[in-house]
């Protein structure tokens, strides 16, 4: 089965379970290291560095997740739309759109962080999985979606525009605590940042991969 996944999705969801495993095994230490901290946040001991902003952070807190159940939904939404975004545009400019998807939502929480004066960590790759869902919604707006719960077919930028509002909703009212919305959002502007920096031209060169003959579906979505 893994044969059939894409290589560049397929090493995307055994890069991220075996951060995974790896968090298991070497617990809190590990997990606090490559967690994104706020700028400015001091350290838990003062012995040590571990609690303070690092520049890796930026990328190592999106292959880390805080339970089982948080990395089976993203790992579920990178099987279900990391392949048909990888046909399009080959593997090297879909892991380029996946890791700057990381790096745009940890940005984004990074100053929200500065303006809440929040000093929580933050963990997972929900903000590139949300890149991912709008980079679906916009390559293949009238695909038919299912959502999970409710089980009800849509259009995939009904899809899109559904969770974007929903976190930014959830984001605004606090109704769930302890999810990262902001990043979630920040994943998306990013993406959508990133696609129209494509549609207009740029990085023609940095396609790589198998999607280099395809990259015309970039320009004719409206």
């Amino acid at each position: 089965m893994l044969s059939r996944i894409p290589a560049m999705t397929r090493s995307l969801l055994i890069a991220n379970i075996a951060m995974f495993v790896l968090q298991l095994v070497f617990g809190d230490g590990l997990t606090d290291a490559l967690a994104l901290w706020p700028l400015g946040s001091e350290p838990r001991n003062p012995f040590e560095s571990t609690g303070t902003f690092m520049p890796w952070q930026l990328l190592s807190y999106g292959f880390l997740h805080g339970d089982f159940m948080h990395l089976f939904f993203n790992m579920l939404a990178l099987f279900m739309f990391g392949p048909p975004l990888e046909a399009v545009w080959g593997e090297r400019r879909f892991a380029t759109y996946f890791l700057v998807a990381i790096v745009g939502a940890g940005i984004c929480q990074l100053v929200l962080a500065a303006f809440t004066g929040s000093q929580a960590s933050v963990i997972g790759a929900s903000g590139a999985v949300y890149a991912l869902l709008l980079g679906y919604g916009m390559l293949f707006p009238n695909q038919r979606v299912m959502l999970l719960f409710p089980p009800i077919p849509m259009k995939a930028r009904t899809f899109v525009i559904l969770f974007g509002v929903g976190a930014l909703f959830l984001g605004m009212t606090g109704l769930q605590p302890g999810v990262a919305h902001f990043a979630h959002l920040g994943g998306m502007i990013t993406g959508w940042l990133l696609i129209r920096h494509w549609r207009n031209g740029g990085g023609r060169r940095g396609g790589g991969g198998s999607g280099g003959g395809k990259r015309d579906h970039l320009r004719v979505i409206k």
